[in-house]
């Protein structure tokens, strides 16, 4: 196998960064968190159902309308050492991480545009 092939190989093998990731609105510190089994991909999505104006979260949504898209950062918050995991663990990791971001930063109503699942009570 020639050396461009084994690397395309190696790079298709390589798990996408995954973990929690942040949304924050710099106007009125209102926060999304979420996680994902591929954070750029996530947000990449998230920035571009903004843009088109058809994200599911209307709060999130009506903000980046009237704020515009320049007051809104998209950060990583904590990325999934995945070598500690068998890869069978690695979405029950990721949601474990989850709850714990949305357990210290609490998204919720004025503080953010995370919705309390029936799960979460």
């Amino acid at each position: 196998m020639d050396k461009r092939k084994q690397l395309k190989l190696a790079y298709k093998q390589t798990p996408r960064p995954m973990g929690v990731y942040q949304i924050k609105n710099t106007a009125n510190g209102k926060i999304l968190i979420g996680s994902s089994m591929n954070i750029p991909g996530i947000l990449n999505s998230h920035r571009f159902q903004l843009k088109q104006n058809v994200h599911r979260n209307k709060n999130l949504q009506s903000d980046w309308n009237l704020y515009g898209s320049d007051t809104f950062s998209f950060d990583t918050l904590e990325i999934l050492d995945y070598q500690k995991y068998a890869i069978e663990d690695w979405r029950d990791a990721v949601n474990e991480l989850e709850a714990k971001w949305l357990n210290m930063l609490s998204p919720y109503d004025d503080r953010g545009y995370n919705k309390i699942s029936t799960k979460d009570k």
